[in-house]
């Protein structure tokens, strides 16, 4: 928006190779004129957005291209004697910027909001003039590209516009469509700016619109975007991968033939696919490059098959692992696991006799149009409306291909009012190229982005509310709430009863996503007192010890025999349970199932015959594992007596990472009562497991 521009031909980014292939050459300097010679009858298109209308009828036959000569003529009409830095009619800037767009298969309303996108901004047309012309929907999509005023945010405007654009985004996601069509026509022309302008611009481009590409899946803008922002900021590289690729353009290339023989297999396989050649763009090299050193002529590319079918895709697979030798470590199956980004393919690698290595995407048609662009392909996203929704204007819009991301963004941006916070933690959240889907407890699903922590889980399902968590079990398992989660983890986060309980200083260390981050930050700036470490020093267990007995109810074999209950397995009736002697004369009662038993056998102890006497009562010994706060081992206590049960011993472990283990050895009146006694315990606010020793 507002675009500096330059002749193609000034700038090494403008070249022709560069450029997606099968993309249409077109002569803006005769599109500005033939803008300036002002609007054609109406009932014909504009000659100047022919290229537009044709690739928007090869993606939708059927659409209605009245609106887009609306459109186009009060764009013309509106940037009139407005001239790019190029020298270039300015009309040619949106008529560009659509033309891409439409070439991605964009619906109706994106063109006709694209060739609107800068009139609000930079001619007198004003949204109330583009609503009533156009409809709301429009209007939204143009006012949510349009830049905030410079002369109220000064040097905040950048990242105002971008928050901006992001809000607008989270409604509706055409937003940021326009946004990266309009960039990438920008950089396209970018030559005639200084050096330090130029290499601004792409810092921003490399740092925020080419992540944000990657997120929404529109592989076609993010690739040429990294390319054009390559050649600026690194001329040198970008200058020996251009060369290097010049060089393998004049050597023999093994890709046409090894895609020969794969249509040959696939052809005798009786599988209908297409199979193509897919160069690699120049950063793409240069990375592969500098991961395996020299270049052979089957890393310059890769090929490509499109079939019709999903279950074609595993047949592809299994015919290429069959008739050629697989490379077992480079396949990944992203149609089982689609991407964040909604991108679906199978990535091979087959080894061919003549030694070369061929890495193979396999997807259907459909997948290969949202690959290659992403929320574009998806059209309008409330075409699909109820009809009732449609009837209600008060409505809230929920967008369906609002990503996991994007909500998370919009999440914190609203805790983050300092624009240079915003900036910043912008950045750092679009640096994190990966995203994960745990599971809830409850059957939702966290998008987290990779090497998220259970602390990030627990402010993104439970927002504030996650201050007073204090564990977390992942996988059914209790973990510390530092541990980092996997693609398809299930976590359970615990929160505490207690009102006051408030974050650590050292979640800062484990905290990945910028909401947790800013929760915790403000959370400690409000309790200045609480931002010490609570990490305590190392104490001794506590112990409380009473009256021990010896082998309760459990009767030995062996006349004046002590016998005593292991410990180890603390036995109750009605276990099977089995004796052996040891040191003193003494018999020790352990469980069947206990290990101790085979060690007793293995270092030859005299087993002993042991029974339960009629009586009910027992001892047993219980470990309990809870989360530490106040009070906890009273309330413990109390929740044993209530069961009418004796305290023997108890002996309570240091906390570890807020984690504490207790064990009881209790006397009960009645064994059938253990399982009362164990689900009492659990139900004690912080205990998350008891069970035997």
């Amino acid at each position: 928006m507002s675009a500096e521009a330059t002749n193609p031909e000034a700038h090494p980014e403008a070249r022709p190779e560069l450029r997606r292939r099968g993309r249409t050459r077109l002569d803006l300097r005769r599109l500005g004129r033939a803008a300036l010679l002002g609007p054609t009858s109406r009932d014909r298109l504009p000659d100047a957005i022919g290229h537009v209308a044709e690739a928007h009828r090869a993606h939708h036959p059927d659409a209605d291209l009245s609106l887009l000569r609306r459109a186009y003529l009060l764009a013309e009409t509106s940037h009139r004697g407005q001239m790019r830095k190029s020298g270039e009619p300015y009309i040619t800037h949106p008529l560009a910027v659509t033309l891409i767009l439409a070439e991605l298969g964009a619906e109706t309303t994106t063109l006709t909001a694209s060739l609107l996108h800068d009139t609000v901004e930079d001619t007198e047309v004003t949204l109330d003039q583009v609503r009533a012309e156009f409809g709301d929907e429009v209007c939204f999509i143009v006012d949510g590209v349009t830049k905030v005023e410079k002369i109220d945010y000064g040097a905040a405007a950048e990242p105002e516009t971008f928050r901006k654009m992001l809000v607008a985004t989270g409604n509706d996601v055409r937003v940021m469509s326009i946004k990266l069509a309009d960039r990438l026509h920008n950089m396209r022309t970018l030559g005639v700016m200084r050096p330090e302008k130029q290499a601004r611009i792409a810092k921003v481009t490399r740092d925020v619109l080419i992540p944000l590409a990657e997120r929404l899946g529109v592989q076609a803008l993010k690739t040429e975007l990294e390319d054009l922002v390559f050649a600026i900021l690194h001329p040198e590289e970008y200058e020996s991968t251009r060369a290097l690729i010049a060089a393998h353009a004049g050597e023999r290339d093994p890709l046409p033939g090894i895609a020969d023989s794969v249509r040959a297999v696939l052809r005798d396989a009786g599988i209908p696919a297409e199979v193509q050649v897919r160069p690699r763009h120049f950063v793409s090299v240069h990375r592969i490059a500098r991961t395996r050193g020299e270049l052979r002529g089957s890393d310059f590319g890769r090929i490509l098959v499109l079939v019709g079918e999903n279950a074609d895709c595993y047949g592809v697979l299994g015919e290429l692992h069959t008739c050629f030798t697989p490379v077992v470590s480079e396949f990944k199956d992203f149609i089982a696991t689609p991407k964040f980004n909604l991108y679906q393919s199978l990535h091979t690698a087959v080894a061919t006799p003549e030694g070369y290595v061929a890495e193979v995407i396999v997807r259907t048609r459909q997948m290969h149009r949202v690959a290659e662009a992403g929320v574009v392909a998806l059209g309008n996203p409330y075409a699909t409306a109820t009809p009732e929704a449609a009837a209600d204007p008060d409505e809230e819009r929920v967008d369906p291909t609002r990503p996991g991301w994007l909500s998370r963004l919009l999440d914190w941006q609203q805790s983050a009012p300092d624009p240079d916070t915003f900036w910043s933690v912008l950045r750092a959240e679009l640096a994190q190229d990966r995203e994960i889907t745990v599971f809830r407890a409850d059957g939702g699903t966290l998008g987290l982005p990779a090497g998220a922590s259970c602390i990030d889980a627990a402010y993104a399902q439970h927002g504030e509310a996650a201050h007073g968590c204090i564990g977390a079990r992942v996988n059914g398992r209790l973990t510390s709430l530092s541990s980092p989660l996997s693609d398809g983890d299930t976590v359970q986060l615990l929160l505490a009863q207690d009102a006051s309980s408030g974050p650590a200083a050292e979640w800062l260390d484990h905290a990945r996503t910028p909401a947790a981050r800013i929760a915790i930050s403000s959370w400690l700036e409000s309790h200045p007192d609480r931002a010490l470490s609570t990490t305590s020093a190392a104490r001794a267990p506590l112990s409380v010890i009473g009256a021990r007995g010896g082998g309760g109810n459990a009767v030995a074999d062996l006349p004046d025999a002590t016998v005593r209950l292991a410990g180890c397995c603390t036995p109750v009736p009605p276990d099977a349970v089995a004796g052996f002697l040891v040191r003193g004369g003494a018999v020790t009662v352990h469980r069947i199932q206990c290990a101790a038993v085979a060690q007793m056998r293995a270092v030859g102890r005299t087993s002993v015959a042991v029974h339960w006497r009629a009586t009910a009562d027992c001892r047993v010994t219980l470990l309990a594992e809870s989360f530490g706060r106040p009070h906890l081992l009273a309330d413990l206590t109390e929740a044993i007596a209530r069961e009418g049960v004796e305290v023997v011993s108890a002996t309570v472990e240091p906390p570890v990472e807020q984690r504490v283990r207790h064990s009881y050895t209790l006397q009960l009146p009645d064994a059938a009562g253990l399982p009362a006694l164990m689900r009492a315990m659990r139900d004690v606010p912080g205990v998350y497991d008891v069970r035997r020793a």
